[in-house]
């Protein structure tokens, strides 16, 4: 994987030159490097040093590729041979939202302080840190998009390429750089995954919040390790670095005094995917209110506890994974959708401000401020406690054909496995029909989004085609191909209008043609003639319109074509 780079920085002495500065510290923490700066302070990086290495993951949306920087304190760049040594392994991603830049920072002066051994990484931790993700947006540098945010001088936009966010693409995976990014995950297979945030919402004294996936939603060991062990040392761990961590503050509109909601991550956020794949999952979300060089130096700190934390819980974090992916083969019921409940909550301190109302300067009308002259310190709620909803039984195999090209290629790149028919068949399979589904009136990241999905289940021969693909459901991705295959989840395929062609009808019918064939049909079918009739007892507007009465007939003759509205993956069921 990594034999060509690890083979020029063989021939390279290890350390020998002065330390390199960043632009942040040369500016005494007022700007960020551009991408080009960033990427060539890890080139000389992984020129000086060999326990770094620097590849090219593959594209993205620009004319750059993704990169990755690796470090490992032995020098040997092996994915199969950290996970034989047992070596726990984080992927930090930084740069999802480039006006966002604390983590770009924070993980160049990690990098350079561990190879030149300013800080030390115990030698059962192997760092793989993205520099910059969403590159289209590194690009689009400026100093205005980012209202509220104090510093840097200069920085990204949020949108990508696409003008997506980015945040928002790890199912639809509309862009590149997220496929890029997916590959890259499963071919690591990391215990922590770490995505590095600023947050806006409340003011209050905190520099940095942590949102952990929900780790109800992870389950099994690792959602319990992480919140009993994992979670509550690097609370403090980092109050011994002087800063008081707390939950992320998810607190819109109101203040935040009387308590709040955790986030839930579904799917399409990178932590989402992540618990999907037993993946421990953190967004370190920093404080924009707060000074640029304040959020970088907490940025700084909490992944050096994220280090600690992880080499000294490596083997529990190790075991529990490897303990849920053994369960997940025999668990028959999923959830597909959570729900929180309202009356759990637990404790947390926050640090906030005394929030009041004065009249606005703009408007004339009450408007909130936080009065930094009153700070408080006090025990609010935490709501994080959630129940699975929307079960679903997995079936043996999910079959989809060929034709869905987009769908398998985001199967493929999440490393589920598949087989394809040799010959034409026809097979008896359980199918779903899109009986209702409301779609949001706007575009959301490109997607006209589907949600409150209802399907009817029905058992029927399909004719299948050599080359549709079978998906036996039981191997690692299980949870993710039940999540994004049955139609009515949340964040599956149908919902981001994969599968949009079925909903419209190809062929029709000519009124005054088909009116003769159906007073045909309805005379040689008594239960069609019952259901008609029962149907004009019940609607009073349905019996006004002699069209819909004809396109009843229609649509329940052997004449309506059985595509329309018919999910196009199929269920085997033992």
């Amino acid at each position: 994987m990594f034999y060509r780079i690890l083979l020029l920085s063989l021939l390279l002495p290890f350390g020998g030159a002065a330390q390199l500065l960043t632009r942040f510290e040369t500016s005494n923490g007022r700007q960020t490097a551009t991408y080009a700066e960033t990427i060539e302070f890890y080139e000389t990086l992984n020129r000086r040093y060999t326990t770094i290495a620097m590849e090219e993951a593959g594209p993205t949306d620009t004319r750059y590729p993704l990169h990755v920087v690796y470090y490992s304190g032995d020098g040997r760049f092996d994915v199969s041979r950290w996970k034989k040594e047992g070596k726990v392994i984080l992927l930090i991603n930084n740069g999802i939202h480039p006006g966002e830049p604390d983590g770009i920072e924070a993980c160049k002066m990690l990098l350079r302080d561990a190879a030149s051994g300013k800080i030390t990484v115990p030698e059962n931790v192997v760092l793989a840190v993205v520099p910059v993700f969403n590159i289209g947006g590194a690009l689009n540098r400026g100093s205005y998009s980012r209202a509220n945010q104090q510093g840097p001088e200069e920085y990204g936009f949020r949108g990508s390429a696409q003008n997506l966010d980015l945040n928002r693409d790890f199912i639809k995976m509309d862009a590149q750089e997220t496929r890029t990014l997916v590959e890259v995950f499963h071919s690591l297979d990391p215990d922590v995954f770490i995505d590095n945030h600023v947050s806006n919402g409340a003011d209050y004294q905190h520099i940095i919040t942590l949102l952990a996936t929900q780790h109800d939603k992870l389950g099994g060991k690792a959602g319990k390790y992480m919140y009993d062990v994992f979670e509550p040392a690097l609370y403090r761990d980092m109050k011994e670095r002087g800063y008081d961590l707390v939950p992320y503050v998810n607190h819109f509109g109101n203040t935040p005094e009387k308590g709040w909601t955790e986030f839930y991550d579904y799917p399409r956020f990178s932590s989402g995917l992540a618990a999907m794949f037993q993946t421990m999952a953190f967004v370190p979300e920093t404080h924009m209110l707060k000074p640029f060089r304040q959020r970088v130096e907490a940025t700084y700190e909490l992944m050096r506890s994220f280090i600690k934390v992880a080499s000294r819980n490596a083997r529990q974090v190790k075991e529990a994974r490897q303990t849920d992916r053994e369960a997940l083969l025999l668990q028959r019921s999923f959830p597909l959708d959570w729900k929180l409940n309202e009356g759990q909550a637990r404790l947390v301190q926050f640090m906030g401000y005394e929030a009041a109302y004065k009249k606005s300067a703009v408007s004339g009308h009450d408007r909130l401020y936080y009065d930094r002259s009153k700070p408080y310190t006090r025990q609010v709620k935490f709501y994080n406690s959630y129940s699975g909803a929307q079960y679903v039984t997995a079936p043996q195999a999910y079959i989809v054909p060929q034709g869905w090209g987009n769908v398998i290629t985001r199967l493929r790149l999440n490393g589920v496995k598949m087989r394809r028919l040799n010959a034409d068949e026809t097979r008896t399979v359980w199918t779903y029909r899109i009986e209702k589904f409301e779609t949001v009136p706007g575009p959301y990241e490109g997607h006209y989004y589907h949600r409150n999905v209802q399907v009817k289940k029905k058992k029927q021969k399909v004719r299948l085609q050599a080359g549709d693909y079978i998906i036996d459901v039981n191997q690692p991705a299980k949870r993710y191909l039940v999540e994004t295959l049955e139609p009515n989840g949340p964040d599956a395929f149908f919902a981001w209008n994969f599968f949009d062609a079925i909903l419209q009808q190809k062929e029709y019918f000519s009124d005054y043609v088909f009116e003769d064939e159906a007073a045909e049909l309805l005379k040689n079918d008594a239960a069609l003639r019952k259901r008609l009739e029962q149907k004009r007892k019940s609607d009073p507007d349905f019996t006004r319109s002699a069209s819909a009465q004809l396109d009843f007939v229609y649509k329940n003759s052997p004449y309506y074509e059985s595509a329309h509205m018919r999910y196009p993956v199929y269920r085997v069921e033992l």
